[in-house]
């Protein structure tokens, strides 16, 4: 009658252990829709995830040229890895232009699903409550000073201002912003597009300001730059898009180093002889910042374009366009970088500094109350 008891006993001894493993045990993450991860482990693991982007095929962007950074290649990398198709709509729009989409679009299917912007605007459209908190793998490996506490945006490239210049029709190329003032320069300095709309042109200003006695604190003599340079007549009001790169309607344009480096090999074969100076007056680095629209059409497909340019393949890919990885740094310690690209970028003196958010947002402000009047617009 014993052996009975011990089989009992045994038993609830077995019990009492399952219940307390039950208890002590890491709860899993529970697992969430794509449209409301906040990462790839809500997702259930990348393999969800990309089985759920691949589901919907396709991914909606806007204002992605394929000769900046690299998007050519980024687009078509990411189309083969993944078979999912990419959408460019308006490759010329600015910044401002990828916030007003994801505003009038709602939560049409053919709203965008992701944004590149520059940082000021990326955090005014998290103010707006327009952006999907999503933590990517490399997270938190990103600087502070690149990323968005909540992460609702990230920076994920970056590159110094520079002048451009089309050096079969304008002699000698400037290379400074004090240059810039020469007569000689007549009509022929350009901008991305209007600095309250466009990330590159805001930050053109930005550098002319630094190299006028200006600071991160004070932009306005960016303004009082540009006022003069229209006053003397050499300001190009035509925004320097590659089209008119090419066709010589912009000669000089001020806009970012990876840009005109692009232009340059770009156009090399083309009989356009474009040369590239980082003006030492005005040095001036910012990157830009990737965001998933809260209200994506392709939540999947947007959460998994984001982890693909925070790879290391995205990255290096940046690399061949010449823009600089935030990653960059990481990337050389655990020798993920492609040293062969990164050997061909610029070389630029110092530490890069940047501008605080208060410091940002200040000089928005300046530049949108000043721009129209300072080029008579």
């Amino acid at each position: 009658m014993t052996a009975p008891r011990v089989r009992t006993a045994a038993a609830a001894g077995l019990l009492a252990l399952l219940i307390l493993s039950a208890c002590t045990e890491t709860p899993k993450t529970t697992r969430v829709k794509p449209s409301v991860a906040t990462s790839a482990e809500e997702a259930g693991g990348m393999s969800k995830l990309i089985a759920a982007a691949k589901d919907e095929g396709a991914l909606n962007t806007i204002a992605l040229p394929r000769d900046w950074a690299n998007y050519g290649g980024l687009i078509d990398g990411f189309e083969k890895k993944y078979e999912i198709e990419v959408t460019v709509d308006d490759p010329q729009g600015s910044s401002q232009d990828e916030i007003d989409a994801i505003t009038k679009s709602g939560k049409s299917a053919d709203a965008p699903d992701v944004i590149d912007v520059g940082d000021t605007f990326a955090r005014t459209a998290a103010r707006q409550n327009l952006l999907a908190p999503y933590r990517v793998a490399a997270y938190d490996s990103l600087p502070a000073s690149q990323k968005d506490g909540e992460a609702r945006w990230y920076n994920n490239y970056g590159g110094y201002i520079s002048i451009g210049c089309d050096a079969n029709r304008v002699k000698p190329c400037p290379r400074t912003f004090a240059d810039l003032l020469d007569p000689r320069y007549k009509g022929k300095v350009s901008l991305d597009g209007d600095p309250t709309r466009s990330g590159s042109a805001f930050a053109g200003v930005y550098a002319a300001a630094l190299a006028n006695e200006g600071s991160f604190d004070d932009i306005r003599p960016g303004l009082d730059f540009f006022a003069e340079l229209n006053d003397r007549g050499n300001f190009n009001p035509a925004e320097s898009t590659s089209a008119a790169v090419e066709t010589g309607r912009t000669p000089l344009s001020i806009d970012w180093d990876y840009v005109n480096l692009g232009y340059a090999d770009r156009f090399r074969g083309k009989g356009l002889n474009w040369r590239v100076a980082i003006p030492f007056d005005g040095s001036f680095a910012q990157y830009y910042a990737l965001a998933v629209n809260k209200n994506a059409p392709h939540p999947a497909a947007a959460r998994l374009w984001q982890e693909y340019l925070f790879s290391a393949t995205g990255q290096n890919l940046r690399l061949k366009g010449y823009a600089r990885p935030v990653l960059m740094e990481t990337m050389r310690e655990d020798g993920t970088l492609d040293e062969d690209a990164a050997a061909k970028l610029p070389t630029v003196e110092g530490t890069p500094q940047f501008p605080t958010d208060a410091q940002l947002e200040k000089a928005r402000v300046t530049v949108h109350q000043g721009w129209a009047k300072a080029v008579g617009g």
